[in-house]
């Protein structure tokens, strides 16, 4: 009994309950044959076998996390990195007014982002382009979508400003 495997050893202990409990047997008979026929024991120890390979599979865990957090730092600071040198090229491009750049791999543009609010003084913002995030009221914010709809129709809001910036986009 100790080769079996325990999927096999449950599915002969299930047959074996079963077996007893549909015969005419008191519950002290079903327990003391279930008991003599060693499949409880073997259960058990099969179940600590599993139990101990499960533990040797997760002895390795802490450093995979380690090594995970290694190389999540890693890409961090190379996109960093990358980051870095096409906004160091976005502006070198900007600061001589060359707006395309062709290569033969790539192509390097200057584009215009979305008008973004500025927010300079957000004292002098009226309430009226405030919101209260939902569920809860925690801190009140500027609409800077009502603030953008309004400066491109021309009105003054107290406080902001619309800006344009660029991006650098390689294709």
């Amino acid at each position: 009994m100790g080769e079996m495997s325990l999927f096999a050893l449950a599915g002969q202990y299930r047959q074996l309950a079963e077996k007893l409990a549909s015969a005419d047997f008191d519950a002290q008979t079903v327990a003391d044959t279930i008991e003599a026929s060693g499949l409880t024991d073997a259960l058990q120890e099969k179940a600590q076998g599993v139990e101990l390979v499960a533990r040797a599979a997760e002895v390795h865990v802490p450093a995979i996390d380690a090594e995970i957090a290694r190389l999540q730092a890693l890409k961090a600071h190379r996109q960093k990195i990358a980051a870095g040198l096409r906004e160091y090229v976005r502006a070198q491009m900007e600061v001589a007014g060359i707006e395309r750049i062709e290569c033969p791999l790539f192509d390097l543009k200057l584009k215009k982002n979305p008008p973004a609010v500025e927010v300079l003084d957000d004292r002098q913002v009226p309430a009226g382009y405030w919101v209260t995030p939902d569920p809860k009221p925690v801190e009140a914010r500027i609409d800077k979508k009502a603030v953008a709809a309004a400066l491109k129709k021309g009105e003054d809001v107290p406080g902001c400003r619309l800006v344009q910036a660029t991006r650098l986009e390689v294709a």
